[in-house]
């Protein structure tokens, strides 16, 4: 990442934003916005550049996305530059990771009940 100051919404430890970081990628734009951005940091024209949408509506996908916690913004000069948050893809990761736990422990449970009849 370039130098600049950081805006966005920061997540802090991923708690709870799981599920709003996959609502936010249910759409199929934003997910593709997504997925350049985790590529490389681009700026809303260079996106709009590459999208079938406005300027304006990647501003709103990005704003989505902001509130997610999966994207981040910098300010260069007269320039936001957006970017993939990490923290909010391990947010996804460990929502993912707990309901993973929960699955696994619901089969053992049964298994256990199961050997018992």
């Amino acid at each position: 990442m370039t130098n600049g100051e950081l805006r966005g919404t920061e997540i802090g430890n991923g708690t709870g934003r799981g599920p709003e970081a996959f609502q936010a990628l249910g759409d199929s734009t934003r997910r593709q916005i997504f997925e350049r951005l985790l590529k490389k940091p681009m700026a809303v024209v260079d996106l709009a550049d590459q999208l079938p949408v406005s300027r304006p509506a990647v501003s709103q996908h990005l704003k989505i996305l902001r509130v997610a916690g999966l994207v981040g913004v910098l300010q260069q000069g007269t320039r936001n530059v957006y970017y993939a948050d990490p923290k909010g893809v391990q947010a996804m990761r460990e929502y993912l990771d707990g309901m993973w736990d929960s699955a696994l422990q619901a089969f053992k449970l049964a298994t256990e009940q199961e050997r018992k009849k």
